[in-house]
């Protein structure tokens, strides 16, 4: 059975993936002038479905775009309004900014008798208003709100509370549902998503840090460690666990559905916070997945314990993956992923929520596509790393798709069938907090990237919801108490001297040589051992370079090459295909020169010479 499966799989990347290769030998790239006219039209794309909302549906929670009229999905609280709100700022759109800002700080209560998703309340809602909040606390973004007195930042604080009790399971891991008055039900189940219990760090973290209460990134760590400490000999994680007992109720291992976003909160935790613990379960975790669910370029679901193939699947929510390895530095089996995911697009115009690679065809009551951005966001990292013109072509064609198939009178519509192209009457909040998003970024970057992601004040984080998360000194650094290079570093204890102990991770790391890719988070390899830390002396403030800071937190990366190792388990199938131990390709950064990419023999990546490079800049 394995054997025809494999080879089933590879017959499917000849078809799937030439196909690809055939379409772009015919196609035109994009160029620069298409480029500024594509962004003009995302952004068109945008107001045509957020004015559809605020006229038809507002204050309800999204946009029925067919009838033109609204509906409560969520809480009944102005969801798609704040799922919209760091949009609205990236867009620079100032007066819409305010106006929904002022509007939420005044109308948005949540002392209401409801019971909602832990996970979708977070990403969306929490998550939502604290970005909008800092952008519009800070004058350094340009979308500085004068009246605004912290009012989202309050709002945010008393939904957090309000979600607490979800957490209180012996394990940690929280519940799925809480009622915002009453806490969590008696008969609610006990069983939650791998995806919906760790993936709260980055939007509870950041809660944390503005305001100086650690209850909130506590508990959410402590999730994580429940999950992980679940994990298999093999260290996968399965879909739904019993949070009571940690019990696996789902074994099934995968990187799309209900599990996802778990993996990208591990590294992005890292990168926002320093955390280096959550590093630590990320390179065992992302070295398991590519030697047990990696069948190059797809992934499938596999036992937990076995890894004995359960779903030779494709989903569209594991299209998010190749973003997550270029921010982990892994671009080569990135690249060839986002082809074969790309060619199912092709294929129907859309991407199904599942794909059977067996059969190469839609997998049965798995044949909507609604309007997910996944592929959406691994085009435009992708770009990012490589500025390879390819990537312009591919948000071309979802903008076309989009444009064709999926635009109605008031919004956007979900595409219940992508082989007929049916239409359904929904317009899920983050088509517009993020496939409109990524487009426009991928668009704008093509023509310089002058937004405030690309050109900011800061190096964003993109939570798993589209949300912009700034790694701010205040976010950042906050257990140092410092802010950048040579500022005034503060201590709280009042001793001359106060030692803070980092753990050592005995890998070698190298120092940045100022040649390769652009500036900002992406692509960084995994990054490495921690300096040591340093305390200022006294109380007060004394200046001087804070020692807390590490290469990473400076520039934005630092490289080294992990060994991923799987434990010996005699019921495993080792997987000779895959490399026995599984190499991250040390990416080179730096400020002023586009990626590019040469592999060696050895899986890690030489510069390439600069007279390449000036020959694929000419040809841009």
């Amino acid at each position: 059975m394995r054997g025809s499966v494999s080879w089933l799989l590879y017959l499917c990347i000849l078809i799937l993936v030439g196909g690809i290769f055939i379409g772009k030998s015919r196609a035109v790239s994009v160029t620069p002038d298409e480029a500024r006219q594509l962004r003009d039209e995302v952004e068109e794309m945008f107001f045509h479905a957020f004015n559809g909302y605020m006229k038809h549906a507002f204050p309800r929670d999204e946009l029925k775009p067919l009838s033109c009229d609204g509906e409560d999905t969520l809480g009944g609280y102005a969801l798609t309004l704040i799922d919209s709100l760091d949009t609205l700022a990236l867009l620079g759109d100032k007066e819409r900014f305010a106006f929904s800002v002022e509007w939420l700080g005044k109308n948005l209560r949540f002392d209401i008798n409801k019971t909602v998703s832990v996970f979708e309340t977070t990403i969306r809602v929490l998550g939502g208003l604290l970005s909008a909040h800092l952008i519009a606390s800070d004058y350094a973004t340009g979308m500085r709100i004068p009246s605004y007195d912290n009012q989202l930042l309050h709002l945010a604080e008393d939904l957090a509370y309000r979600l607490l009790p979800a957490f209180d399971t012996p394990t940690g891991i929280p519940f799925g549902s809480v009622n915002l008055l009453d806490g969590v039900d008696e008969n609610e189940s006990k069983i939650t998503s791998t995806a919906g219990g760790g993936t709260l760090t980055l939007e509870f973290g950041i809660l944390s840090r503005l305001t100086n209460n650690p209850v909130f990134e506590q508990v959410t760590k402590n999730a994580v460690r429940g999950l992980w400490a679940c994990r298999s000999k093999i260290n996968l994680v399965g879909a739904h666990i019993n949070v009571f007992t940690g019990e696996w109720t789902q074994k099934d291992a995968g990187i799309g559905t209900s599990i996802d976003s778990f993996y990208e909160y591990l590294l992005k935790a890292f990168l926002l916070f320093g955390d280096e613990e959550h590093l630590f379960m990320f390179q065992e975790a992302y070295g398991a997945v590519m030697r047990y669910l990696f069948t190059d370029p797809w992934y499938v679901e596999v036992n937990m314990d076995s890894a004995a193939i359960v779903w030779p699947l494709f989903n569209s929510l594991q299209a998010f993956w190749p973003g997550l390895q270029v921010l982990a530095g892994d671009v080569d089996p990135a690249i060839r992923t986002h082809a074969a995911f790309y060619s199912v697009w092709k294929r129907y115009g859309f991407t199904p929520e599942g794909f059977n690679l067996a059969t190469l065809s839609v997998q049965q009551g798995q044949k909507s596509y609604p309007l997910r951005p996944e592929l959406a966001e691994s085009t435009y990292w992708l770009y990012k790393a490589t500025r390879d013109t390819r990537y312009l072509d591919v948000g071309r064609d979802i903008v076309s798709s989009l444009q064709y198939g999926a635009r109605c009178p008031c919004g956007y519509c979900h595409i219940t069938d992508v082989e007929d192209h049916k239409r359904e009457d929904h317009m899920e909040s983050f088509f517009l907090a993020e496939t409109v998003k990524y487009l426009w970024l991928l668009f704008d970057l093509a023509v310089g990237g002058d937004n405030l992601v690309e050109s900011g004040p800061y190096k964003y984080i993109f939570s798993t919801e589209g949300h912009l998360l700034p790694a701010t000194p205040q976010i950042s650094l906050v257990r140092e108490h410092c802010s950048y290079y040579g500022a005034y570093c503060r201590s709280n204890n009042s001793s001359l001297r106060q030692e803070l102990h980092s753990p050592v991770i005995s890998r070698k790391s190298e120092e940045a040589n100022g040649s390769g890719v652009h500036q900002g988070w992406g692509p960084t390899a995994l990054l490495s051992a921690l300096p040591d830390r340093e305390a200022s002396s006294g109380s007060g403030l004394v200046k001087g370079l804070c020692r807390g800071l590490t290469h990473g937190q400076k520039i934005g990366v630092t490289y080294f090459e992990p060994q991923f190792k799987t434990k010996d388990v005699s019921s495993v199938d080792k997987r000779e295909a895959n490399v026995a131990s599984h190499k991250s390709p040390v990416v080179v950064i730096s400020s002023d020169a586009n990626p590019t990419y040469v592999e060696n023999n050895n899986g890690s990546l030489e510069e390439s010479s600069k007279t390449e490079m000036d020959n694929q800049s000419a040809e841009q």
